[in-house]
């Protein structure tokens, strides 16, 4: 954890945040002693934490247990509907999944991972699905490589050493070296794919969303089963929706100061 000297800084504010941030789907429900060890954090200083988020109504409590409430999404509920994402976001990957038939999704980089703002799904099965606020790693998904390219050489270098790669399939990009070169493909190309590679039977393409000096700040994707469809005939037939999708959606960044202001490229891991 980097230490703050800024006297603006509010840490005791920052601790509830990483206890919150603690839960997860293999840590719905912790005692303090485990919330102390997976937020690095005194156990007096997590009692008092997690004390304060329950009168707030943000934790629940069961005998030892603490868990999150239901309250927490209204977090995400203000982000969505601040950002007007339903109404200027949405519309445009809705009209990508109506004539390709495939799932549309839109995200952001956040903290070295791919975080979903708007998904558009369709009713086909597939071994991965998605919802706003999910997260997948970065180098293995199409919208996270596209993302990628918009860090510094030095910012990759940093994600590289500090992420971890996880193999999930045999296809699952597991070196610095492969991943950088795999960027700098997708920099010449202006668009990234991922087959098999997060899991398998997953295909998909993804395009960047740009701002007005041409820095990347989201993606944008087509993402469907590989019984359905090659990855040949993936870039052939869906480049060309996603980016006129892709165009509607940076003018609509570009004429809303909100929605501009909520595209912001979160830091890398440390």
């Amino acid at each position: 954890m980097v230490k703050r000297t800024d006297s603006e800084y509010l840490s005791t504010l920052e601790r509830g945040l990483r206890v919150m941030r603690s839960f997860s789907a293999q840590r719905s429900e912790m005692t303090i002693s485990q919330v102390a060890v997976e937020t690095d954090l005194n156990p007096a200083v997590v009692r008092r934490c997690l004390h304060t988020l329950e009168q707030l109504g943000y934790i629940a409590k069961r005998d030892n247990l603490f868990s999150l409430t239901a309250e927490v999404l209204t977090f995400g509920t203000h982000y969505v509907e601040s950002a007007h994402l339903e109404t200027a976001v949405r519309p445009h990957l809705q009209r990508v999944r109506d004539m390709m038939g495939d799932s549309s999704s839109m995200a952001l980089l956040s903290r070295g991972e791919v975080l979903y703002l708007v998904h558009v799904s369709t009713d086909r099965r597939v071994q991965l699905d998605a919802s706003v606020g999910t997260r997948f790693p970065a180098y293995s998904t199409s919208m996270g490589k596209v993302l990628l390219t918009g860090l510094s050489l030095a910012e990759i270098d940093r994600y590289c050493q500090r992420i971890g790669f996880v193999q999930t399939t045999d296809n699952t990009i597991t070196e610095p070296s492969q991943l950088k070169d795999v960027l700098r493909q997708v920099s010449e190309k202006g668009y990234a794919t991922a087959l098999d590679e997060l899991d398998y039977g997953i295909v998909s393409v993804a395009l960047p969303i740009t701002d007005e000096l041409g820095r990347v700040i989201a993606a944008i994707n087509c993402s469907t089963s590989t019984s359905r469809v090659s990855l040949d005939d993936m870039v052939a037939t869906r480049l060309p929706v996603l980016r006129e999708a892709a165009a509607a959606i940076g003018a609509e960044i570009r004429n809303s100061r909100a929605l501009a202001r909520a595209m912001t490229i979160s830091s890398i891991p440390g």
